[in-house]
């Protein structure tokens, strides 16, 4: 028997957000986008060639995410 692993959410500096645990990925049609790795990289600038997935782009076009306010 295994255990499910919590749905962890990490939002990066200035970069993608990091996903880990058993999730499932729908898109906007309600589609399972389907992945294989257990900690998936989702973009967040709006400019991966792969989205949902990150590809690394926000770094050549300088997506800067606000600092959070305490």
């Amino acid at each position: 028997m295994s255990a499910e692993r919590p749905v962890q959410i990490t939002p990066c500096p200035n970069g993608p957000l990091l996903v880990r645990g058993d999730v499932e990925l729908v898109d906007g049609d309600g589609e399972v986008i389907p992945h294989t790795r257990r900690t998936v990289a989702l973009c967040r600038c709006g400019v991966s060639l792969i989205k949902p997935y990150c590809d690394g782009s926000h770094k050549m076009v300088g997506f800067r995410t606000e600092e959070a306010s305490g």
